[in-house]
């Protein structure tokens, strides 16, 4: 597997760049991007309303912001983070590089000068983009970095959403921490761009809560490996993150690893790549309950492998071993070990990292607390068949056709519908167009497109008016001299009639 060494040039070509972004402002205009604002400004005691407030200066966030901003809709983002460092890539993320392909073009909105692949090529040169493999974790960083700069997105960093409220009086308020205080923000629409995480947490067995906190993880913590030098670690699970997680201990230099794996053997086949197509993309939203609810549980059941490259990286280390078929049965403390007890006997361990995923949990987030148990979710409507249950569908939310929340029971919250769900708990209603590099232009373009459709109908009295009161003239009168009386018939023909 490539390095980041080896795929990163040592030299970026500062005015390839700059062409390329003169391309890209001349595909813009071309293409009249952005288009003219439309939206009805809206004030509230004075105070200026958002058009659309976008939770998550990610991906998806700048995605969602990005289409919304060509539609002529004002959005602004709200991101915990400081600039630069939106998202899991430069922060949380232990992977090499990226597990989809490099040619796929993500959120470029159908704009090739917007890919990733031109980004690359106009700095390190077309022979550089052939010899690439996979694409570098923290060089996506970058690309997604210049993505925010060159479409000039409107982001406030640093911060932190501590509640959302829907309103019945057609407006949902937002309450935030900010480096200057306490702000107040109200929006008629507010997109949920909250990543993986974002709707629930991490996902540990019950068993871990018995632990004291400093003995164990979850791959998805801030945590500085470092600390696990000399020390006996089991990662629990064997996913991608599993993989990233026990690598990255290993070169910390851990003692050894043993990665406790609860099936009999490791998945080999991605079926979500094998179902990829436009088809599916387009398609699945509109699909019957029973053949989304199947896809996505065929696709959870079977799970999705490591990636190859992540893999190796762990197997090249001799302190590293892989335990098949070895689900935890018991953990109990013994002095200053802990003693991990499996069918295939006890592991004595200093360190436990959980790769076991997230969950979907509205409920245990404060900054949701003032909606999240009207929601719909798909376990009020829907009963799966005999042997097809599946706790992540069940718990995840019913959407609409522009991923609007629904709600249980009507007229029971007022305004919940004007909070839009972006991120992966859509997919079951969806397909993974919210969250995965894949589709997620095409996610964006629906919630975009959805949006401004809702905004319109919202205010079509005042368009109305607004397309009455429309006096700008294209003809003005002096372009033709009216013609005289017509000119008297001839006498005979006169006669004859």
């Amino acid at each position: 597997m490539n390095s980041p060494a080896d795929t990163c040039p040592a030299a970026a070509n500062a005015a390839g760049l700059a062409a390329l972004e003169a391309r890209l402002r001349q595909d813009l205009s071309w293409l009249e991007l952005p288009a003219k604002s439309w939206t009805v400004a809206r004030t509230h005691d004075g105070k200026p309303v958002l058009d659309v407030a976008v939770i998550g200066g990610g991906m998806a966030g700048m995605a969602a912001a990005a289409t919304l901003k060509h539609l002529g809709i004002n959005a602004r983002i709200f991101d915990r983070s400081p600039e630069g460092f939106e998202g899991p890539w430069a922060t949380t993320a232990r992977m090499e590089t990226l597990r989809s392909p490099k040619q796929l073009t993500g959120p470029a909105l159908g704009l090739p000068a917007l890919t990733f692949r031109a980004w690359f090529e106009a700095q390190f040169g077309a022979s550089a983009w052939e010899a690439l493999d996979k694409i570098p974790r923290l060089q996506w960083m970058d690309y997604l970095r210049w993505y925010r700069r060159v479409l000039d997105l409107d982001v406030r960093n640093e911060h932190v959403v501590e509640r959302v409220v829907p309103r019945p009086d057609g407006l949902v308020a937002l309450e935030l921490r900010s480096p200057a205080g306490a702000l107040s923000v109200l929006a008629r629409r507010v997109v949920l761009a909250t990543g993986r995480d974002g709707l629930g947490g991490a996902h540990v067995p019950p068993f871990a809560q018995d632990l004291p906190r400093s003995r164990w993880a979850h791959s998805s913590d801030v945590f500085d490996y470092t600390t696990l030098c000399g020390k006996r670690v089991g990662v629990i699970g064997a996913g991608a993150s599993a993989m990233d997680s026990a690598a990255t201990a290993l070169e910390a230099g851990a003692a050894s690893v043993d990665l406790l794996i609860r099936r009999a053997d490791i998945p080999r086949v991605n079926k979500g790549k094998g179902a990829g197509n436009p088809g599916l993309t387009h398609g699945h939203p509109s699909l019957p309950d029973d053949w989304k609810w199947r896809i996505r549980h065929y696709i959870n059941a079977q799970q999705v492998p490591p990636p190859r490259g992540s893999t190796l990286r762990v197997s090249r280390h001799e302190n590293a071993r892989f335990n098949l078929a070895c689900p935890i049965e018991r953990i109990e403390q013994a002095g200053d070990a802990l003693l991990v007890h499996t069918p295939k006997g006890a592991f004595e361990l200093d360190f436990l990292i959980f790769s076991t995923g997230f969950r979907i949990a509205l409920e245990t987030r404060e900054e949701f607390g003032a909606f999240a148990r009207h929601i719909r979710y798909w376990r009020d409507r829907y009963t799966p068949a005999a042997g097809q249950e599946d706790q992540e569908l069940s718990d995840s939310p019913d959407l609409g056709p522009a991923f609007e929340f629904l709600e249980k029971t009507a007229h029971a919250c007022p305004g919940l519908s004007r909070i839009h769900c972006f991120c992966y708990p859509a997919a079951l209603t969806h397909g993974t167009v919210s969250g995965d590099i894949p589709a997620i232009s095409d996610g964006a373009r629906r919630l975009g497109q959805g949006i401004a459709a809702l905004l319109y109908q919202e205010d079509v009295a005042l368009h109305y008016a607004n397309m009455e009161a429309f006096d700008e003239p294209e003809v003005f009168g002096d372009e033709w001299i009216p013609a005289g009386p017509p000119p008297a018939l001839p006498s005979d023909a006169a006669n004859a009639s």
